[in-house]
């Protein structure tokens, strides 16, 4: 009767699944998570060690969590998830914007809607009752302004809008959960709490008191959609094109003469009281029919093909001389004069600059310097409107009133009709489209304008503020190491910060006007900041001024009159409420403190992680108020990652995503439903995040064959270690064969490069070497290597056990600096090694123990592995010719130079044996040549139907006739 061999062989047995499984197992593991409260559990098992704090930079709570976001995430997990890993206690308190123009321009226009419906309701019942009115048309006008009015109140918006917020910090935290993302997601930090509102005024406060915060009418970036000023973060440069004129301003006391400019904002020069000029420039007068005009004579030419002057003769003007020249405006009643100016430039233009002191930085600065009014004839609408910086005779043609400057389909009711004064007085010397760079608000897309406006601002340069700034910057580490130029530009070329909105949902500005007074007192903020903390920020919009001021504030600053008095309804820059973090996260959080430093470092952060515009936003806003206001940065280290883009390198942004922009959306639920968070995060793994990413469905595909390849070497190892346990099987290091002593040491040295990698942040590196470890030495070298010694020696044989012991070292380590990266599957994993210790792999530690080979033994196997190559060829042209079928067939014969061959060990040529995985190997004695020689011929003996080696001793034992010696040992092992 004929022994079945395959019930003695030691099979692989596993329950951990080849097929991951990934969209339908995660889930049930992260409910595992939640119901035994990891992140908690991790917390308390990290108390007492040093603290590590990666401080959270708050995405909007709008919209769905889009790829971006889940890359700025992910990446934040994988810090959080080694640093943990690596016996640090790092807390993570996640944290969302709530505040700002995202979130009211969202809940405006849904409470629009909302009113037309319901208007169009009350329209039906009541038109009877106007019927009978004289002008029943202005009445329903008036009736449904007031009506509208008190739908869209402050309060209003704001409740919905918080509860608009509320309802995506849900959304969000359970999309960011199922990203595997770990963190105390029950306690995380929202700018509209009431404690977050007062310690960010608290902040302000301080602020104020120090002499940082003064009132002006400057020109600020100013959104006609969206109705409010914008921050410079607010702001996005895209190509515009916009009318550019040519036009003649007339030169007083020098009849048919004229000073030309040129203006990419025709709609501006109704607010024109100067021209500028460069003093270093050289001037002519060019002569045209019987007409002069003044200009730059660099940019003559250009300037005569544009506007025609086929024929024209140039003389020098002084430039000294522009200095006396007085003009008259093209269209207006008034005079002007030229002023000398540097930021006139010379690539583009006519040499000389308009100059409307309410509608530009420059213009503004050259204004203060000169006395000119701060003229800026536009209101909130973006219309033209007379105002009291001029006489009435000096304002703008009645024709001009009312009309809008905002562009609709490339053109403005403001620009048509300048362009249609000038041509009535004979100055549009030549118009034409011109195509370049220019601001628009980030949240409505259109171009944006700059208007002068009472606000309140920051003063950059208070007490050499910018300049210690400066010097703060070069105290932090920048990751990449381009980082600190691009915020330094920032920071060097940054006006001062408008920190006024005209919004209803944000930290109101605790400012009073007594008169013409204004007054913003640093207690008077800390009484609101109590106020706040008990009652809500609600507390300002519901309540009048004189409530508001009472006796209290009173005592502070006396007024003139409670009952006259008047409050801001102005809110902060919501780059203010994030950029606070530091005093109202930070400093408060006790679990984020660092209890065994001192100084400043006791609160500081060790890692800021956002994209790359936030040297202009988050980075920017944290240091500055935390310098002003702590006195020192909030973070050590910032990292930068670039951003997602599509294949045509365009921003994928959240903006976008909600407009329907995408063919397919580009949320990270709708990718964790195709692939799994673990490929999600592995794909983030595999990517330099300091450069732009390019998100393509054939890119993560690439990354999802390497998950399947990590994923079935965690397999092999785990099927393996069935009948494993380290305590009583486990082989010392001296005892281990020369094959696991070469993948141990092989798996430290990158246990090594890995930790380097980590530390680092160069997680790509991490990806790299892992999964090219896993796909050469592993999976193409030891892991088919080892099947032999496995599968068909005795089960208790000490060449097996060794093998299994490297197995058991190489999951545990696989499993530990996988963790930070695939973090449901190398739980699951560690879930099915033998006496794996800790519940699970993220409450584990990781600290490698070196394991090296002596010189001897790495030249050895060097030269193993140099042999290998040549013998695979030979082997493989013996398959091709069909006289061998697999390598196990074949002997190989070995010949060459005694210093390739003649020092090697019985061991060490059994080994190489094994790593050929052929039945016999044998060398020339003979052989004198310098060069290695192979020879593969048909191996010698029967082949075992066991173990497929070909044996001399088969049939030698005759109650086995088919079998080798050694598997007779193993079968009758098996037997006991």
């Amino acid at each position: 009767m004929t022994t079945d061999y395959k019930d003695t062989l030691n099979l692989p047995r596993t329950d951990f699944a080849m097929k991951a499984g990934l969209v339908e197992r995660e889930p049930l593991r992260l409910q595992q998570w939640e119901q035994r409260k990891l992140y908690q559990e991790i917390q308390a098992n990290r108390a007492g060690a040093p603290k590590f704090v990666l401080h959270d930079g708050p995405p909007f709570a709008n919209g769905d969590v889009h790829i971006g976001t889940a890359l700025n995430k992910i990446l934040k997990d994988f810090i959080v998830r080694y640093q943990s890993l690596r016996e640090r206690n790092a807390p993570y308190v996640p944290g969302w914007d709530c505040h700002g123009l995202p979130i009211e321009f969202k809940v405006t226009q849904e409470m629009r809607k909302e009113f037309e419906t319901q208007w169009q309701q009350d329209r039906k019942q009541n038109e009877d009752s106007w019927k009978d009115k004289t002008d029943p048309a202005a009445l329903e006008a008036a009736v449904k302004h007031l009506a509208q009015k008190e739908f869209l109140s402050a309060e209003k918006i704001r409740a919905r809008s918080a509860e608009y917020a509320e309802r995506f910090i849900n959304i969000q935290r359970a999309q960011f959960k199922r990203l595997g993302v770990l963190g105390d997601w029950e306690h995380p930090y929202l700018t509209l709490d009431k404690k977050y509102e007062a310690d960010e005024l608290r902040l302000f406060a301080d602020i104020v008191e120090k002499g940082f915060v003064y009132r002006a009418k400057k020109p600020v970036y100013w959104c006609i959609v969206c109705q409010t000023a914008l921050a410079e973060a607010e702001v996005e440069y895209a190509e515009h094109v916009s009318q550019s004129v040519f036009v003649k301003f007339p030169v007083i006391g020098h009849p048919k003469t004229f000073i030309v400019i040129w203006t990419t904002t025709p709609w501006t020069l109704p607010a024109n009281l100067a021209v500028a000029y460069n003093k270093d420039f050289q001037y002519v007068s060019a002569k045209v029919g019987d007409e002069s005009f003044i200009l730059f004579r660099g940019l003559l030419p250009a300037v005569a093909g544009k506007c025609g002057w086929t024929s024209y003769t140039e003389t020098p003007f002084p430039t000294e001389q522009l200095a006396t020249i007085q003009y008259h405006h093209p269209f207006c009643h008034r005079t002007g004069k030229a002023y000398a100016a540097d930021f006139v430039t010379s690539d583009t233009g006519t040499g000389f600059v308009h100059i409307a002191p309410g509608h530009g930085l420059e213009d503004y600065g050259l204004g203060l310097k000169h006395d000119l009014p701060i003229y800026s004839p536009v209101d909130d609408h973006g219309c033209f409107i007379h105002t009291g910086e001029l006489t009435p005779e000096q304002q703008f043609p009645e024709v001009l009133f009312g009309k809008s400057i905002l562009e609709r389909h490339g053109k403005s009711e403001a620009n048509e009709a300048d362009n249609e004064l000038l041509r009535e007085k004979n100055a549009l010397l030549h118009l034409e489209n011109y195509s370049h760079s220019y601001p628009h608000c980030w949240r409505s897309k259109n171009p944006v304008t700059f208007r002068a406006m009472d606000q309140w601002f920051i003063e950059i340069d208070h007490e050499k503020f910018r300049e210690r700034a400066l010097a703060e910057i070069d105290r932090v580490k920048w990751i990449p190491d381009w980082g600190v130029n691009r915020i330094k530009g920032a920071v060097q070329s940054r006006p001062d910060w408008c920190i006024s909105r005209q919004r209803a949902w944000g930290v109101p500005i605790p400012a009073f006007l007594d008169g013409e007074k204004w007054i913003l007192n640093a207690d008077i903020i800390r009484h609101f900041a109590d106020l706040f903390e008990k009652e809500g920020s609600n507390v300002w919009f519901r309540n009048s001024a004189t409530l508001l001021y009472g006796p209290h504030c009173n005592e502070i600053v006396p007024v003139s009159a409670l009952t006259t008095l008047k409050k801001s309804n102005d809110t902060l820059d919501v780059w203010i409420d994030s950029g606070s973090s530091s005093r109202a996260v930070l400093k408060q959080r006790k679990e984020l403190q660092h209890d065994k430093k001192t100084g400043d470092e006791t609160w500081q952060a060790d890692v800021y992680l956002e994209g790359s515009d936030q040297h202009r936003g988050w980075f920017q806003s944290s240091l500055l108020l935390s310098l002003a206001g702590n006195g020192a940065a909030p973070f050590k280290t910032v990292l930068t990652h670039g951003f997602m883009v599509d294949a045509d390198r365009e921003k994928i942004s959240k903006s976008k995503q909600g407009q329907g922009g995408y063919d397919k959306p580009q949320t990270a639920e709708a990718y964790v439903k195709k692939y799994g968070a673990d490929v999600v995060r592995l794909w983030v793994a595999s990517q330099d995040y300091r450069n732009d990413i390019v998100v393509s469905e054939e890119r993560i595909n690439k990354v999802g064959e390497t998950y399947r390849g990590i994923r079935n070497a965690l397999r092999y190892q785990l099927s393996n270690l069935y009948d494993f346990n380290a305590a009583a099987h486990a082989v010392a290091n001296d005892k281990l064969t020369g094959l696991d002593r070469w993948i141990l040491a092989g798996f430290s040295k990158l246990e090594t490069e890995v930790l380097a990698a980590y530390d680092q942040y160069e997680f790509h590196v991490v990806y790299q070497k892992v999964s090219q470890f896993i796909a050469v030495e592993l999976s193409s070298i030891y892991h088919d290597v080892i099947k032999d010694r496995l599968y068909t020696d005795a089960a208790n044989s000490p060449r097996r056990r060794a093998t299994q012991t490297a197995l058991d070292r190489l999951v545990r380590g696989l499993c530990a600096m996988l963790s930070p990266m695939l973090v449901f599957t190398a739980d699951e994993a560690w879930e099915f090694i033998p006496a794996h210790g800790s519940a699970s792999v993220h409450l584990s530690t990781w600290a490698p123990q070196p394991f090296v080979l002596s010189e001897k033994e790495q030249k050895t196997w060097s030269r193993l592995f140099e042999i290998r190559p040549a013998v695979l060829a030979c082997l493989e042209k013996e398959r091709q010719a069909k006289n061998i079928g697999k390598a196990l067939d074949a002997k190989v014969v070995l010949g060459g130079s005694a210093q390739s061959l003649d020092d090697l060990t019985d061991k060490d040529r059994e080994s190489l044996r094994e790593l050929l995985n052929v039945s016999q190997l044998t060398f020339n004695e003979k052989s004198t040549g310098t060069e290695l020689t192979v020879e593969a011929v048909k191996a010698d003996g029967q082949k075992c139907e066991r173990c497929w080696h070909w044996e001399l001793d088969v049939g030698v034992v005759p109650q086995h006739p088919l079998i080798c010696g050694r598997c007779v040992a193993a079968v009758r092992e098996a037997g006991k």
